[in-house]
């Protein structure tokens, strides 16, 4: 079968699960229901809407207690969250931090912010997050320990923090990745923003690092409009991340004393009333995502097309559900019929490495994120809404 005929066979499938014979169809969009509102109503009538609230309270005790962190602390961003994550973990001016190139690229922003240097490693075909083994080539070849830590020997700088991203929901092979940070003595802080509900080995990602974090940016599994999360087991950088995120301002009953530089990045009680309604629909909502997703990989069964499947031993959100194609120029005509047509699909994120601002840093070999940049188109993947 080509790719016109397989095509269409997608087309015809996604317009009869959502139901929508000739409507645009986006890659993703929120449901709402009539808890978002009542909730939303009770914080706008308690008068508490910007950075304190009964609604922030909740969602960061609902959170934790979701993931089994011991800390949630909600942030106005899921990049602000890593910026925060981050700066607890000492990523100092002029220090190296170690991601993945093919990633979203707030994650390289957060580590620019700090005016630190990210070096970029590989991903792994199945998992489509860091390697551990292009991780630990990297560091074998490049590193050596010393009484700073982790030293990069062709920057001369600390390596600071190592920063892996659960792509599109998958888990990356984070506890693998957690015990070579720990060999050379380097803070790990998950990337998890698409990821919330996922589960690696038992446990929900985001809580295998010092800190974790998630968005819930609009095209989020759940979304408070805008805002993130940063989990963590340890007090003192919980209580740190809720300082410093409220402008490093001091309790005092009239002063206003702030004690360090400090940031807005709070989430509004407003959003959290809205996350807090998204939160308790969310075991419904990976329902059905997940139901989607087992439709999705029988249908490419049926037509010989690759579905990328959550890899062993996890349990994706499958926030995005996605194809491998054959080559580029099949990844761009499927593309270019589903978008014709009013059916929003997408490729994956360019290389970090192939944008201005991060193409002179310093990488390992790069073979699988080129790979998957080539070939990979995510699906429509939105939850639907209920029909009457």
């Amino acid at each position: 079968m080509d790719i016109s005929n397989k095509t269409e066979k997608v087309i015809t499938f996604i317009r009869d699960w959502y139901q929508e014979p000739s409507a645009f169809i986006p890659i993703h969009r929120p449901l709402f229901a009539q808890k978002e509102k009542e909730y939303l109503a009770n914080a706008i009538d308690s008068g508490w809407v910007s950075a304190q609230g009964d609604f922030l309270d909740k969602a960061e005790r609902y959170l934790a207690e979701y993931t089994g962190a011991k800390h949630c602390v909600l942030t106005n961003s899921g990049t602000s969250a890593l910026h925060i994550g981050l700066e607890l973990a000492d990523v100092q001016p002029d220090t190296d931090v170690i991601t993945q190139s093919l990633t979203f690229v707030a994650t390289a922003n957060a580590i620019s912010y700090l005016n630190a240097h990210p070096i970029f490693v590989d991903v792994e075909m199945d998992t489509l997050g860091m390697s551990p083994e292009s991780l630990l080539e990297f560091l074998e070849t490049n590193v050596q320990i010393t009484e700073e830590g982790a030293v990069n020997k062709i920057s001369g700088r600390r390596i600071s923090a190592c920063v892996p991203m659960h792509s599109l929901g998958f888990p990356c092979r984070i506890d693998r990745i957690g015990a070579i940070c720990r060999e050379y003595h380097i803070p790990l802080v998950e990337d998890a923003a698409e990821a919330l509900g996922t589960v690696y080995r038992n446990k929900y990602v985001g809580t295998f690092g010092q800190t974790g974090i998630y968005s819930f940016n609009g095209n989020k599994t759940v979304t408070s409009g805008g805002g993130g999360a940063i989990v963590t087991d340890d007090d003192q950088i919980a209580a740190k991340a809720r300082h410093i995120i409220t402008t490093a301002k001091q309790k005092d009953s009239w002063e206003y004393i702030h004690d360090q530089r400090g940031y807005n990045f709070r989430m509004p009680n407003l959003n959290a009333a809205l996350l807090l309604a998204q939160l308790e629909s969310l075991d419904s909502f990976l329902e059905e995502k997940r139901l989607l997703a087992q439709s999705y990989s029988r249908l490419c069964d049926e037509v010989d097309l690759n579905f990328i499947h959550e890899p062993r031993g996890s349990r994706s959100n499958y926030w995005l559900n996605a194809i491998l194609l054959d080559d580029y120029e099949e990844r761009q005509q499927f593309l270019k019929d589903t978008n014709d047509q009013g059916v929003m699909t997408r490729p994956i994120w360019k290389l970090m490495t192939d944008l201005p601002m991060y193409k002179n840093c310093q990488r390992s070999s790069l073979s699988n994120s080129m790979e998957l940049v080539s070939r990979l188109v995510n699906l429509p993947s939105s939850v639907r809404a209920v029909k009457d």
